[in-house]
């Protein structure tokens, strides 16, 4: 198999992460698109590895050795990842970068502003809320 075939497909691999990233909103969708580039690097190095290993009679397959290394830092990154995306969700009730982003700088959510101060003493919202 000549090395263009998977290099195209670690390519075609690699962009649609890199649309998933940068396009979606749900962080598990980002933490999946980034899932999926790293696993186009990982098919790029055993393509690699496999080629020159051919070329240079060499034993040495540093190429298989690093996507291990990959595949457990990728293993670590979604479990961290995902449990860090779960507790925010927990906390705030939503997984949209968007929404995040604006609450983390300080920005009022999006619905009707109300101009009209709030009437009423503590105990009455408490009633209200209940």
């Amino acid at each position: 198999m000549h090395l263009a075939y998977p290099a195209v497909l670690s390519a075609l691999l690699f962009c649609t992460g890199l649309y998933g990233v940068l396009a979606r909103r749900n962080a598990i969708l980002v933490l999946m698109s980034v899932e999926l580039m790293l696993n186009a690097v990982n098919l790029n190095l055993v393509a690699f590895d496999v080629w020159l290993s051919k070329t240079t009679e060499e034993t040495l397959h540093s190429g298989q050795a690093l996507t291990l290394f990959t595949i457990a830092i990728a293993a670590a990154e979604i479990g961290i990842g995902l449990a860090i995306v779960l507790a925010v969700h927990r906390n705030r009730g939503t997984a949209d970068i968007d929404r995040l982003r604006d609450t983390a700088e300080g920005h009022e959510p999006d619905g009707p502003a109300t101009d009209t101060p709030a009437t009423g003493t503590a105990a009455e919202k408490a009633e209200a809320t209940a």
